[in-house]
C-alpha cells in the first residue's frame, strides 16, 4: 500500500521527518524515500528496503540533510519522492494509492506530447503520472484537484514546494490523512501513531478530496472536502497500526470489539483462545475477554532476524519466512482445544501450514474465527494484498471448486444467510482441516468499527461500491 509523512517547522525538520516516516514502515515493503527543501534546492534520498529496515538505510543520509520542510514515503511500488521541474516551479511529490485507469491517462498525456522518464518495470511510474496531471493546471491547488478527479482507484499525495507542503486526501477518502501540530511545527501523516513520540498532537483528519497547504505557520485549506467518505474498513481489521486512529476511532480498540463480536453467540467448547501474531492478537484478546476464557500464546514470534512474511515477492519465500518466525510451544498446544482469531483469511496458504503444525504438536482441536467476512471480491482501490487476481482468494477458490468457475453467484456467496455461503465456508474449513470455521458478520464488523456503513469501503466482502 504505502504511507507518507511530512513536516514544516521553524527549526530543522529532518529528525522529525526521519522518525515520522519510519512509523509508516508497516505500510510498505519495497522503497523508502526522503526529500527536504534546502536553500540550494531539494535534497532527496531513495533506498530499496526489501530486505532491510528503513532506519538502517537512511541513518547516514539524514546527517547530510538540513531544512525546514520535508516529505517522506514508504512505498510498496515505485521509487519516490520524485523531483519534478515544471512551469509551477520545482517540487517533490509522493503518492499513495492505486491508479486503475493509468493506460487511459497515459494515452491522454501522450496526445499532448508529454514524455515520461521514470519507469516502474515496463510501466509508467504512477507518481510521475500524477505529477503530469498536476502540471497541466495553472496552480498547484488546481492541478491537485485535477489529478484527484482524473484518477480511478485511489490517490492521496504530498507535494514539497517553495510555497509550502501541499497535502491531499483521496477523492473518496479511502486512505487516511491527518494533520498534527506542536510548538513551531506542523505535520501531515497517514498514521496518528507517528505523532505522540515526536510531540505532535492530532489537529484534524482531512476529509475526502480535501486539499491543504502546510507551512511552519499553520495549515490552510485550499479545497473543501467532498460529502462522500469511503474509507477502507480493512485498516481497522488488519493493516492499520494498533496505536493509530482513523476518523477518531482507535485501531486496537476496534479490534477488541471485533473479537468480542466473534465471541457473541459462539457456543463452541474450547480450552483456550489465541491470536495469529501479530495482527490476530487484538482480535483474540477481545474474544477472550468477552467469552471469559483464557488467552494463551501457543506460538511466539521470533522477530530479531525474520522480516514480515508478506515482504518477499516470491510466495515460497513468504511461506518460509512465515514458518520460521513462528515458534510453537508444545506445552500450550498438546491436548488442547484451541480457538485462533486472525484478521482474515486471504489465500490461506500460510494458515494451512500453521494449522498443520498445531496438529503435529498435539492439538486436540483447532477452531478459527477470522475478524472479517470472507474475501469474495478482489480489492480495486488499494494494494493491501499481493494477490494477483481474485482467484488467489480462498473464497474464490472455494467458489470455483463448487461451481466450476469463480465468478458466478457472488452476491449469494457474500450473503451469510445463503446455502452457497455455507457451502463456501465448509469448503474452506475442509481444505484448512479446521475443526470449526466461523467468519465475522459484516454488520458486526461495521458496528465494531463504529462508522456508518455508507462511510466505509466494504467492497472486498460484499462488492458494494
Amino acid at each position: 500500500m504505502g504511507g507518507f509523512f511530512s513536516v514544516a517547522s521553524r527549526e530543522d525538520c529532518v529528525a522529525d521527518l526521519f522518525f515520522g516516516t519510519d512509523y509508516h514502515s508497516h505500510f510498505g515493503t519495497r522503497r523508502g524515500g526522503l526529500a527536504v527543501m534546502e536553500r540550494g534546492g531539494i535534497t532527496r534520498f531513495i533506498h530499496d528496503i526489501t530486505n532491510a529496515q528503513f532506519r538502517s538505510k537512511f541513518e547516514d543520509d539524514v546527517k547530510k540533510m538540513h531544512g525546514f520542510r520535508g516529505i517522506g514515503v514508504i512505498s510498496d511500488n515505485e521509487d519516490q519522492p520524485l523531483i519534478i521541474g515544471s512551469h509551477l516551479g520545482a517540487y517533490a511529490i509522493v503518492t499513495v494509492g492505486v491508479i486503475k485507469n493509468s493506460d487511459e491517462l497515459v494515452r491522454g498525456a501522450f496526445q499532448q506530447r508529454t514524455h515520461f522518464s521514470e519507469m516502474s518495470g515496463e510501466g509508467i511510474n504512477s507518481t510521475e503520472l500524477v505529477a503530469t496531471l498536476i502540471n497541466q493546471a495553472p496552480s498547484f491547488a488546481d492541478g491537485i484537484e485535477r489529478a484527484l478527479n482524473a484518477v480511478e482507484g485511489s490517490c492521496s499525495l504530498l507535494l514539497l514546494t517553495e510555497q509550502g507542503i501541499y497535502a491531499a486526501r483521496d477523492r473518496l477518502g479511502r486512505t487516511p490523512v491527518v494533520v498534527g501540530k506542536k510548538d513551531g511545527a506542523w505535520a501531515v501523516s497517514m498514521e496518528t501513531c507517528a505523532f505522540p513520540n515526536l510531540g505532535f498532537e492530532t489537529e484534524r483528519f482531512l476529509g475526502p478530496g480535501e486539499v491543504v497547504r502546510v507551512t511552519e505557520g499553520g495549515c490552510e485549506r485550499l479545497k473543501a472536502p467532498g460529502n462522500r467518505l469511503q474509507i477502507c474498513a480493512f485498516l481497522w481489521v488488519y493493516y492499520g497500526y494498533p496505536a493509530s486512529s482513523y476518523e477518531g476511532i482507535n485501531v486496537e480498540a476496534a479490534r477488541y470489539r471485533c473479537g468480542a463480536a466473534l465471541a457473541k453467540s459462539d457456543t463452541v467448547e474450547i480450552d483456550t483462545v489465541a491470536g495469529i501474531p501479530d495482527s490476530g492478537v487484538a482480535h483474540a484478546i477481545g474474544y477472550s475477554n468477552a467469552a471469559q476464557l483464557p488467552y494463551t500464546r501457543p506460538f511466539v514470534k521470533y522477530t530479531p532476524t525474520w522480516p514480515r512474511s508478506f515482504m518477499p515477492t516470491d510466495q515460497r519465500v513468504r511461506d518460509l519466512v512465515a514458518r520460521m518466525k513462528l515458534i510453537p510451544i508444545q506445552d500450550l498446544i498438546q491436548g488442547k482445544r484451541i480457538l485462533f482469531a486472525d484478521d482474515s483469511i486471504v489465500r490461506g496458504t500460510q494458515l494451512q501450514d500453521t494449522i498443520r503444525r498445531l496438529y503435529d504438536q498435539g492439538a486436540r482441536e483447532v477452531h478459527m474465527r477470522p475478524a472479517c467476512p470472507p474475501l469474495v471480491f478482489g480489492c480495486k482501490f488499494l494494494n493491501f494484498s499481493r494477490s494477483r487476481s481474485a482467484l488467489d482468494l480462498a473464497g474464490r477458490k472455494a467458489i470455483k471448486e463448487l461451481e466450476g468457475r469463480d465468478d458466478v453467484h457472488l452476491d449469494e456467496y457474500a450473503n451469510p444467510g445463503s446455502d452457497r455461503y455455507a457451502a463456501m465456508v465448509e469448503r474452506i474449513r475442509h481444505r484448512l482441516q479446521l475443526t470449526t470455521l466461523r467468519y465475522q458478520r459484516l454488520a458486526d464488523l461495521v458496528h465494531a468499527i463504529g462508522l456508518p456503513k455508507e462511510k466505509l469501503c466494504t467492497y472486498c466482502w460484499d462488492g458494494a461500491e
